[in-house]
């Protein structure tokens, strides 16, 4: 067959790779995943269920927390089909629609969390810079408001990247490095010119996570200059307490990701093994870990859910 005829074939389906070399104990390995899944969404569920359920609750600050939690539930169900469908029953093949919308929405609810970091940034910095005003600054339909512009600036952002990967026709192989589906990990995979896309997908990284993460360190330095200020150390250490669950949250967020986008575009000497295991941070370990930090730090939420097991 000729070259030319090559080109004009393409795939229909694509075969999301696990972890490699480690097949014959991937059903070992699905035990962790599924212990952090069940944890996970019991986690940020009780969140849910408590904030919505307790009017006490209904502040700036927890209705930041209720968004975030619901981001993580949609990162989990998103990633749940496919991850566990290769560990537990080896079923590495996704149609390339499917693959697509789920890139689509893995993408879009990382961008969505970011968004919200930043929310939970700038209620941070209301709330230490100018207490008096808080609850007339950040009143719930402004809440809404604002979670509601930055999720449809997601999908603005997002909307083009199926459609700019449909346009390619797959000949180089059809093996993805992960057991989830990415637009960089995709467009790897194209026998035609990928430029535009790679731009583009480095346009919206700069977008909406580069643009998140400065605004967020340049609250947190106006935060600090802020709680320099005081005068009483006992205040300036109470204030910056009230920070340490979200800065928790936005190492716990940012730093894998933006390892794995690096890593993605110009570490092509690195170990496919730290991609992979980059990724499944990335995904995981937030949804994990944000209500536990949340739960640890905030003594009303956590009597609050102490009440609910206990009843």
């Amino acid at each position: 067959m000729s070259v030319a005829n090559n080109t004009k074939f393409t795939h229909t389906v694509f075969f999301l790779s696990g972890i490699p070399g480690q097949e014959d104990v991937y059903l070992w390995i699905s035990v962790p995943f599924c212990i952090m899944y069940v944890i996970s969404i019991a986690g940020n569920s009780v969140i849910l269920y408590i904030i919505k359920t307790d009017p006490s609750l209904h502040e700036p600050m927890y209705i930041f927390l209720y968004m975030l939690s619901l981001t993580d539930l949609g990162i989990l169900i998103s990633t749940i089909p496919t991850i566990l469908g290769v560990l537990l029953f080896n079923s590495t093949e996704i149609s390339i629609n499917a693959c697509f919308a789920q890139q689509f929405f893995i993408h879009l609810l990382q961008c969505t969390e970011s968004a919200v970091l930043l929310l939970m940034a700038f209620d941070r910095f209301i709330a230490i810079r100018n207490p008096l005003r808080y609850a007339s600054i950040l009143t719930l339909p402004r809440i809404a408001k604002m979670g509601l512009v930055f999720f449809l600036r997601g999908v603005v952002v997002i909307f083009p990247l199926p459609f700019l990967l449909q346009r390619f026709q797959y000949c180089r192989g059809n093996v993805l490095s992960h057991s989830y589906c990415l637009h960089q990990d995709v467009m790897k995979l194209a026998c035609s010119d990928i430029s535009v896309n790679s731009i583009y997908g480095l346009f919206t990284k700069l977008l909406t996570m580069g643009l998140d993460s400065f605004l967020i360190f340049l609250s947190y330095m106006m935060i600090l200059k802020t709680v320099l200020h005081i005068a009483s150390r006992v205040e300036c250490l109470r204030a910056l307490n009230t920070c340490v669950s979200h800065l928790c949250a936005v190492l716990l967020f940012y730093t894998p990701e933006i390892s794995l986008s690096v890593i993605h575009r110009f570490g092509k000497g690195s170990s496919p093994l730290l991609q992979i295991l980059l990724g499944y941070v990335s995904l995981l370990v937030p949804p994990l870990m944000n209500p536990i930090v949340y739960s640890v730090k905030s003594k009303h939420l956590r009597v609050r859910i102490i009440r609910v097991f206990i009843k």
